[in-house]
């Protein structure tokens, strides 16, 4: 049975605000079919300044991203255009190709705004790499949430504790972010092959091993564990089937093929 595996995220300094780098990581190159995650800030923009990601192109993946604070406005190449809040999911499927930028809207860049949040890439399976690019968002109203005295989570993808995600995805994931209190706990199943929790905020426990924020555990396969709550924590916790083989990337692109 393997071992945990324990992961610190890299901080790079973006221009303004901070951003942890999870994955790929030399002993984690993906988690299920997660092949990248990207924990945006804590930061606080000052009047007239503000994220802006330019355009750029993806293949391969879809790009899933889900904000804590602030927001952030999304453009896209089939005419897209979407900002999304804390609590939604904005679910961008690059396929054969897409180009997007993502960066803070005008009436926050004006007054000043937080960013928080976290920006995951899902590789596509082999069959549908090369598949038509689509852009989907849910509103938060729409994101089922699982509630247990002390523990509220949103069910951003895939199916767990009753609640089936209306997100619409090409392999078999999950995805779930929220909050856990002292005193709050959930049963991390065996039956997700593939898995991570990550501390976003606060200190949880997995059975008995503590774990701080900026901390992301791969949990070993076929053990069911429980996970507590130890101080006030924001956390993230996904996983899935294993990718379909290996995958190149580069660059914002995610490819079986290397010529690719």
């Amino acid at each position: 049975m393997a071992d945990p595996i324990l992961i610190s995220g890299r901080r790079k300094d973006l221009g303004g605000f901070d951003v942890a780098r999870l994955l790929p990581h030399l002993q984690a190159r993906s988690v299920g079919s997660f092949v990248f995650l990207d924990h945006m800030g804590p930061a606080r923009f000052a009047p007239g300044q503000g994220v802006d990601v330019r355009p750029h192109p993806h293949i391969g993946l879809a790009t899933v991203t889900f904000l804590f604070e602030g927001a952030l406005l999304h453009r896209d190449s089939l005419g897209a255009v979407q900002e999304i809040r804390p609590g939604e999911v904005n679910w961008m499927t690059a396929g054969r190709g897409i180009v997007h930028s993502e960066r803070t809207p005008p009436a926050l860049r004006e007054r000043g705004s937080p960013l928080h949040g976290l920006q995951a890439w899902v590789a596509l399976p082999r069959r549908q790499e090369e598949c038509e690019p689509a852009f989907d968002h849910y509103p938060a109203a729409q994101v089922p949430r699982i509630e247990r005295p002390g523990l509220s989570l949103q069910l951003i993808a895939g199916e767990a504790y009753g609640e089936r995600s209306p997100v619409r995805t090409l392999s078999e994931i999950l995805y779930l972010a929220g909050r856990i209190q002292e005193g709050g706990w959930l049963t991390l199943e065996r039956g997700i092959v593939e898995r991570a929790l990550y501390v976003v905020e606060g200190e949880v426990a997995v059975d008995q091993r503590v774990l701080s924020a900026g901390q992301l555990l791969v949990l070993p396969p076929g053990r069911e564990l429980t996970l507590s709550g130890r101080r006030n924590a924001l956390i993230a916790y996904l996983g899935g089937a294993p990718i379909d083989g290996e995958r190149q990337l580069w660059w914002n692109f995610v490819s079986s093929s290397k010529e690719r």
